[in-house]
């Protein structure tokens, strides 16, 4: 399994998004939790199964959530750079670099 690490706008992009479903519903606030989760362990354990965003970037596309995970590989560690919401304008992560 490979080293994960997210970038800091990422992680804040996650608590939103967490934050949002819990004053909705703590049930789907927890679910979408447990579903970023899975996914992170997915790309995790196989990065390299997944979509590819461009030359630089993967991505996966949570199931039951309009959001993404868009990631970069390199070196063997694994770098989360968005949780992007389906809504958001392409590319916007783009100047987030490591």
């Amino acid at each position: 399994m490979a080293e994960l690490s997210l970038h800091p706008e990422a992680l804040a992009e996650l608590e939103a998004a967490i934050d949002w479903y819990q004053a909705r519903s703590p049930d789907a606030a927890k679910k979408f939790a447990d579903e970023v989760e899975h996914t992170l362990e997915s790309i995790a354990d196989q990065p390299k199964s997944f979509a590819r965003y461009d030359d630089d970037h993967f991505f996966a596309i949570l199931q039951r959530f309009p959001y993404s995970v868009v990631f970069r590989v390199h070196e063997g560690q694994l770098f989360i750079v968005a949780i992007a919401h389906s809504s958001r304008s392409p590319n916007y992560w783009r100047h987030r670099d490591k």
